[in-house]
């Protein structure tokens, strides 16, 4: 079996982790080598980042910074992680990419600068691409109604609701852009129906269908 990269994205409160979680255990039921890692994170390097980065009190941290420490963490993963795995012959699922970094701090805020955030990760990445992304798409009105019940907010999650409607819209339009490889699945649905769809886009695409 080939490697595959596959990565879920979407704005906060979409159901991200629960989902990737649930298909990782799925695909191992399938008999499908897989293996499921985060953004950031994933590595010792990038959760001593990730901490940094989510922190509610550093609320001083530069747009620059946080794009350079996200890009860091990706480098980091995509190294020690991901590509050993996919050479491996493994499916990784990836809570978070490089999608997430054009959105969060090219596109959401007001002095985002999307190709500047591009040109890094070109750097981080080496190349590497995902296969495919689902996008869990979900209105920032119910995303904070979700956050407001787990009870606890990070420092990314804490920005005003207009930057959370310019996340939500970035994210749309890289599914318009990349049509092929992205796909936009209405994270308002019942949990299960929700999984039930990416179970059957990621068999589908791995030929198991």
């Amino acid at each position: 079996m080939k490697g595959w990269l596959i990565t879920l994205e979407g704005p906060e409160g979409a159901g991200k982790s629960t989902q990737i979680r649930r298909l990782h255990e799925y695909l191992e039921s399938q008999g499908i080598p897989c293996m499921c890692t985060r953004e950031p994170g994933g590595t010792a390097v990038g959760d001593r980042i990730r901490e940094i980065l989510l922190a509610p009190e550093l609320t001083e941290m530069t747009l620059k910074a946080e794009v350079l420490l996200y890009a860091a963490s990706r480098a980091q993963l995509v190294e020690e992680v991901i590509r050993p795995a996919l050479a491996s012959g493994k499916l990784v699922l990836c809570d978070r990419f490089v999608d997430s970094s054009i959105v969060y701090q090219g596109l959401g805020p007001e002095d985002g600068n999307r190709q500047e955030v591009e040109e890094i990760n070109q750097v981080a990445l080496g190349g590497l691409q995902a296969d495919r992304t689902y996008l869990l798409d979900l209105s920032v009105e119910d995303g904070d109604r979700r956050l407001a019940a787990r009870g606890y907010v990070d420092r990314m999650e804490a920005k005003g609701k207009q930057f959370h409607e310019r996340v939500r819209q970035g994210f749309l339009a890289l599914a318009r852009e990349n049509h092929q490889r992205i796909r936009v699945i209405d994270a308002s649905q019942d949990e299960d129906v929700v999984f039930a769809a990416l179970c059957e886009e990621v068999m589908d695409l791995i030929g198991k269908n």
